[in-house]
Formats: structure tokens, C-alpha cells, sequence
């Protein structure tokens, strides 16, 4: 069975917990005794280290859950540690018991928080700093864009439900998809989102402070529109266009949250960069891959594992290897 280790990472002016996944199994010699590793981030909404979501930390968000599987991120990191990869996954500011308000939390604090959990591992004596990947769900595919442009260590990246255009038009799609048939309007935070898109739209680009949205039952919640501002203006097929990576993409074919034509938008993107990504289209399931089976799971952490090709360091990581 895989090591779970329960860490606390200091990230900026907050705290944020985490788990380390270890394989069980000895590190191979050829990483010098180190095992590969990724950094999963989670999607849109409150979530958890597991990737569900927030229904502790947000009650009055989240109507009760009745899921039974745990969640993609956990199902991931536990595919990787049978694969050899060890995998660190943490909850969002404001979640779980990581400290923070999510609802204030902006989209360039998200990034900053990403590379503070890569230097958290980089840190750790067990994990090859030559042999990292990132996994991003959601709107941490644009969070792990972001981050690998920036950093050489990186060796692949798997996108899984992210979207390529900005959030404006991905909220406007998902929100009239969604609006269509109620679905996931059973949670009180995704039906006031939705209810109140254009005008959370309309808000973030006059740059304005907040929005309150009422959550029905006398509930409400003032969201902060700076990180909405800020997701309209990075859409993920601009950072694409500087990615010089190895790139695997995973989507729902009955994703509501991010249509699966961002996959072949995004692909495109990719391409004209120099990139070879792949595709795979996962019939049947939505956005957090709930209905994907774990032999699919295992074959896109199979796929990763194969990926995490050696990397070289810049001077200051060659430094850290050395003092491991």
C-alpha cells in the first residue's frame, strides 16, 4: 500500500494541507534512488485535497454529497504511487484545513501557491527534482500552464477538463448549458453563479470590488471579483502558445463545465507551439471523470508515469540535488 504523509506547507501569508502519496516500493536506482512526482491541482469551485467538493468547509455551498468514489485527484495520486510516482496534493486556500477565505482568493495567488507546493517537494530528499509532473483539473490546467512556462523542472503535464478560451465564454456556455436542465443546480452556489452570470461577467471587467450572491434560505456569499477579472484576461489557449512541453489532455465528453471542444481548441494551441499533445476522450463522463473506470484512471496515470522524462536543472535546483 501506498505512504501517506500529512504535511502543513507555508504558501505566502497562508497555510495549506496536504497530503505526500510515496509508492511502497523501493525508488528506482536510475532516478538515484528518487521517485518521480507530481503536483495535482484541483478545478473550479471549493474543493478538497481529493478533489470533491468543499462540503465540510461550505455546507450552505454544496447540497449533501451522496457520492461513494473518492475523488479524481485522490484516484489519481493513488494510480500513481502502484505506477513508482509519488504525488502531493493540498487543499485550496480557504478549504479543508488549509487557512484563507476561498471566495477572496485571486487566480495569481493560486499560481503563486502551485510553485510554493513544487518548492515544498523540491525539498523533500525522496523525490527526484529532475522528474516532476503536474496534474491540472479544471481551472488548475490553466493554473499548471501557468506555472510550467515559468519552470525547466517541469517534464509533462496532464490536463484534464480544462478549457482554452477565457472564463468569460466558458462561464457563458456552462451556464447555459447547465441553465438548460437545472443540472448540478441542486448545489445552492452553482445555481447563483449561474442565475448571476452576466452580471459576474459584466462586474469583473469594470473591474468593480464584489458581488453578493444570494444562496436562498436567508444564505449569502460576497465574492470577490478580482480573480474573476483576473481569469478573463489568462485564458489557458494564450498560455499554450508558451508551453514547450510534454502534454496529455483528458475530457469528459459530457463535461458541462468546460465543453469537450475546448480539448481540440486547446490542442490546436498546443500544436502551433511545437507541442505533440495527445487527446482522450472519456465517453459518458462529466467534468470530475466520476464515471471513468479505474482502469482508465490507471492508464492516464500509466501515460504520465511514462512521461516523466529527465530534466535539467537550472542552477539554483542543481544546488538543492546536491544538498539532498
Amino acid at each position: 500500500m501506498p505512504r501517506s504523509e500529512e504535511l502543513d506547507v507555508r504558501a505566502g501569508d497562508a497555510n495549506l494541507a496536504a497530503t505526500l502519496l510515496l509508492p511502497d516500493e523501493p525508488a528506482p536506482p536510475q532516478g538515484s534512488g528518487r521517485y518521480p512526482n507530481v503536483l495535482l491541482l484541483p478545478s473550479w469551485l471549493p474543493r478538497d485535497r481529493d478533489g470533491a467538493y468543499d462540503r465540510i468547509g461550505h455546507p450552505g455551498w454544496f447540497s449533501p454529497g451522496r457520492e461513494t468514489a473518492p475523488g479524481l485527484l485522490r484516484r489519481l495520486a493513488e494510480a500513481l504511487a502502484t505506477r513508482g510516482v509519488a504525488s502531493l496534493r493540498a487543499d485550496p486556500r480557504g478549504c479543508g484545513g488549509s487557512d484563507g477565505a476561498w471566495q477572496d482568493v485571486t487566480l495569481f495567488a493560486k499560481i503563486d501557491d502551485a510553485r510554493d507546493l513544487l518548492a515544498a517537494m523540491r525539498g523533500r530528499s525522496e523525490l527526484d527534482l529532475r522528474r516532476t509532473g503536474l496534474v491540472g483539473h479544471g481551472e488548475g490546467a490553466g493554473i499548471a500552464l501557468a506555472v510550467a512556462i515559468g519552470d525547466p523542472a517541469v517534464s509533462a503535464l496532464t490536463l484534464v477538463g480544462a478549457s482554452a478560451r477565457s472564463w468569460r465564454d466558458t462561464l457563458r456556455r456552462a451556464a447555459a448549458t447547465r441553465g438548460r436542465d437545472g443540472t448540478e443546480h441542486e448545489h445552492p452556489i452553482v445555481a447563483a453563479i449561474d442565475r448571476w452570470s452576466e452580471d459576474l461577467i459584466e462586474r469583473s471587467e469594470r473591474r468593480e470590488a464584489n458581488l453578493t450572491l444570494s444562496l436562498g434560505g436567508g444564505r449569502a456569499v460576497t465574492l470577490a471579483l478580482a480573480p474573476f477579472e483576473q481569469a478573463i484576461h489568462t485564458p489557458p489557449l494564450a498560455l499554450a502558445t508558451m508551453l514547450h512541453r510534454s502534454t496529455a489532455l483528458v475530457h469528459g465528453a459530457a463535461d458541462i463545465w468546460s465543453d469537450p471542444d475546448e480539448m481540440k481548441l486547446l490542442a490546436a494551441s498546443l500544436s502551433d507551439a511545437g507541442n505533440e499533445p495527445s487527446g482522450r476522450l472519456v465517453p459518458g463522463a462529466g467534468h470530475d471523470l466520476a464515471e471513468a473506470s479505474d482502469e482508465l484512471v490507471g492508464e492516464i496515470a500509466a501515460d504520465l508515469a511514462s512521461r516523466l522524462l529527465p530534466r535539467d536543472l537550472p542552477p539554483v535546483l542543481l544546488a538543492i540535488e546536491e544538498m539532498g
